[in-house]
Protein backbone atom coordinates (compact mmCIF):
# COMPACT_ATOMS: atom_id res chain seq x y z
CA UNK A 1 0.00 0.00 0.00
CA UNK A 2 1.39 3.48 -0.78
CA UNK A 3 1.71 5.85 1.98
CA UNK A 4 2.79 9.20 1.33
CA UNK A 5 2.71 12.91 3.60
CA UNK A 6 1.61 14.36 -0.77
CA UNK A 7 -1.78 15.52 -2.03
CA UNK A 8 -1.17 13.09 -4.60
CA UNK A 9 0.77 10.25 -6.26
CA UNK A 10 2.68 11.27 -9.45
CA UNK A 11 1.36 8.67 -11.84
CA UNK A 12 -1.33 7.32 -9.89
CA UNK A 13 -4.59 9.11 -10.42
CA UNK A 14 -6.90 8.93 -7.64
CA UNK A 15 -10.15 7.77 -8.49
CA UNK A 16 -12.23 7.73 -5.21
CA UNK A 17 -11.65 9.96 -1.92
CA UNK A 18 -12.66 7.15 0.77
CA UNK A 19 -12.11 9.77 4.10
CA UNK A 20 -9.87 9.84 6.80
CA UNK A 21 -7.94 7.40 8.44
CA UNK A 22 -5.74 7.25 11.25
CA UNK A 23 -3.26 4.90 13.66
CA UNK A 24 -3.01 5.84 17.32
CA UNK A 25 -0.58 3.73 19.13
CA UNK A 26 0.01 4.75 22.77
CA UNK A 27 3.54 3.29 25.09
CA UNK A 28 4.53 3.64 28.44
CA UNK A 29 8.29 4.18 28.96
CA UNK A 30 9.70 1.70 30.97
CA UNK A 31 11.23 2.79 34.19
CA UNK A 32 15.42 0.96 33.27
CA UNK A 33 14.78 2.55 29.65
CA UNK A 34 14.96 6.07 31.61
CA UNK A 35 17.36 5.82 33.95
CA UNK A 36 19.84 4.26 31.26
CA UNK A 37 18.72 7.36 28.78
CA UNK A 38 19.13 9.83 31.89
CA UNK A 39 22.77 8.77 31.90
CA UNK A 40 23.21 8.92 28.06
CA UNK A 41 21.90 12.58 28.34
CA UNK A 42 24.44 13.19 31.31
CA UNK A 43 27.70 12.08 29.41
CA UNK A 44 26.21 12.43 25.48
CA UNK A 45 25.32 10.37 22.99
CA UNK A 46 22.06 9.00 21.27
CA UNK A 47 19.35 7.26 22.90
CA UNK A 48 19.14 4.56 21.19
CA UNK A 49 16.69 2.58 23.68
CA UNK A 50 13.79 5.58 22.99
CA UNK A 51 14.69 5.28 18.99
CA UNK A 52 13.74 2.14 18.88
CA UNK A 53 10.65 2.56 20.91
CA UNK A 54 10.06 5.58 18.34
CA UNK A 55 10.28 3.82 15.31
CA UNK A 56 8.32 0.84 16.63
CA UNK A 57 5.57 3.06 17.55
CA UNK A 58 5.58 5.24 14.64
CA UNK A 59 5.57 1.58 12.15
CA UNK A 60 2.43 0.44 14.34
CA UNK A 61 0.58 3.31 13.77
CA UNK A 62 1.22 3.63 9.85
CA UNK A 63 0.14 0.35 10.03
CA UNK A 64 -2.66 0.80 12.20
CA UNK A 65 -3.85 3.83 9.32
CA UNK A 66 -3.65 1.13 6.41
CA UNK A 67 -5.52 -1.53 7.79
CA UNK A 68 -8.68 1.45 8.44
CA UNK A 69 -7.57 2.51 4.43
CA UNK A 70 -7.99 -1.25 3.83
CA UNK A 71 -11.13 -1.73 5.47
CA UNK A 72 -12.42 1.28 3.63
CA UNK A 73 -11.91 -0.41 -0.09
CA UNK A 74 -8.44 2.06 -0.49
CA UNK A 75 -5.22 1.16 -1.35
CA UNK A 76 -2.98 4.31 -0.84
CA UNK A 77 -2.91 6.94 1.88
CA UNK A 78 -2.23 10.30 0.78
CA UNK A 79 -1.61 13.42 2.44
CA UNK A 80 -0.37 11.76 5.85
CA UNK A 81 0.70 14.06 9.04
CA UNK A 82 2.66 12.41 11.80
CA UNK A 83 2.40 13.39 15.43
CA UNK A 84 4.61 12.65 18.67
CA UNK A 85 2.92 13.71 22.00
CA UNK A 86 3.97 13.10 25.50
CA UNK A 87 0.89 12.16 27.58
CA UNK A 88 0.12 10.94 31.28
CA UNK A 89 0.96 12.19 34.32
CA UNK A 90 4.78 13.30 34.85
CA UNK A 91 5.18 12.61 31.41
CA UNK A 92 5.43 8.65 31.16
CA UNK A 93 3.84 7.46 27.53
CA UNK A 94 4.46 8.39 24.61
CA UNK A 95 1.23 8.70 21.89
CA UNK A 96 2.14 8.72 18.34
CA UNK A 97 -0.50 9.38 16.02
CA UNK A 98 -0.86 9.35 12.09
CA UNK A 99 -3.66 10.38 10.14
CA UNK A 100 -4.35 10.59 6.24
CA UNK A 101 -7.37 10.71 3.62
CA UNK A 102 -7.53 7.21 2.28
CA UNK A 103 -7.65 6.66 -1.43
CA UNK A 104 -8.33 4.26 -4.17
CA UNK A 105 -5.72 4.48 -7.15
Amino acid sequence: MLVTTTPSIEGHPIEAYLGLVSGEVILGANVFRDMFAGLRDFFGGRAASYERVLEDARQRAVQEMQAACDKRGGNAVVGVDLDYEVVGSKGSMLMVSVTGTAVRI
